[in-house]
């Protein structure tokens, strides 16, 4: 069963530049999480990683990302990307 929440992505164009803003978020109290990149929208970006918002914090982070001019290639939602199941053995 998939979790049909809708979380936002925001991808980069180099890890260096994922963990730059991961570091600039947290040093804000912004929600985020490291995560890979979903298939379904990285496309010929060479960076798998990306960071995961919720959407109540999406616009911290737009204001937060144009205060420190940080480098990013796109912010993307997408529903469903989570299974609460996966990767339990027992």
């Amino acid at each position: 069963m998939t979790d049909s929440h809708v979380r936002y992505y925001i991808l980069f164009g180099t890890y260096e530049e994922g963990l730059a803003l991961h570091d600039i978020l947290d040093g804000e109290e912004i929600p985020n999480r490291i995560a890979p990149a979903p298939r379904a929208i990285q496309g010929k970006l060479s960076c798998g990683m990306s960071l995961m918002l919720l959407p109540e914090h999406v616009e911290a982070a737009k204001a937060c990302i144009a205060r420190h001019e940080a480098s990013y290639y796109a912010i993307v939602p997408l529903e469903g990307q989570l299974r609460s199941h996966r990767d339990q053995y027992c």
